[in-house]
C-alpha cells in the first residue's frame, strides 16, 4: 500500500491541508473531477498537480512510499474514505460510497503491488485534450546496494 512521507517541511507550505507522515494514501484525483481548469489556482493547483490524498487527515502529500498495511488499517481507510465521499462529495450513503472507496484503495494497491518496499512515488496531473484528468506516476526505487557512507541527512528545521 502507499503511505505518505515527508522529506522536508515543504508540504506544510504548499498544501492546505498537508497530510501527516505515515497516513495510508490514494491518488485522490476524484477530488478535482468537478473543478473547472480556471478554478485550479494556488494551493488547489498544487494539490491537483502533484498531491496524493492522505486517508486520515484528507490532506495532501508530495511523496508516498510503498509499505505494508494490515487488514485492520485497510478497513479503517476504506471506512474513512467512504465517510469522506458522503460528507464532502454528496454520496447518498455509506453503502453506495464503500465500493468507490474500495476502488480507490485497489488502484493504490495496484500501483504498489510490484514495487519494492520503500519505493517512492510522485504524481503529475494535468488536463487532457478531452478535458479529463490525466495522471502519470514517477517511481524512485530504493537502492539495492549497501551505502558506503552517508553523504547527507534530512533533518528537522
Amino acid at each position: 500500500m502507499l503511505r505518505t512521507i515527508r522529506l522536508d517541511a515543504s508540504d506544510e507550505h504548499v498544501f492546505a491541508p498537508a497530510a501527516a507522515p505515515g497516513e495510508l494514501a490514494v491518488s485522490g484525483a476524484f477530488a478535482f473531477a468537478a473543478i473547472e481548469p480556471e478554478g485550479l489556482a494556488g494551493k488547489t493547483r498544487q494539490a491537483f498537480a502533484n498531491g496524493f490524498l492522505g486517508l486520515t487527515s484528507f490532506g495532501r502529500a508530495t511523496f508516498v512510499a510503498v509499505t505494508e498495511a494490515d487488514e485492520v488499517e485497510l478497513e479503517a481507510a476504506r471506512e474513512a474514505l467512504a465517510r469522506h465521499f458522503v460528507e464532502h462529495y454528496g454520496a447518498p450513503g455509506l453503502a453506495e460510497a464503500r465500493p468507490e472507496a474500495e476502488a480507490e484503495l485497489a488502484f493504490a494497491m495496484d500501483l504498489a503491488k510490484d514495487a519494492l518496499l520503500n519505493t517512492i512515488f510522485t504524481v503529475w496531473r494535468g488536463i487532457g485534450e478531452d478535458g479529463g484528468i490525466r495522471e502519470a506516476f514517477r517511481i524512485v526505487e530504493p537502492t539495492r546496494e549497501p551505502q558506503h557512507a552517508r553523504v547527507w541527512d534530512v533533518v528537522e528545521e
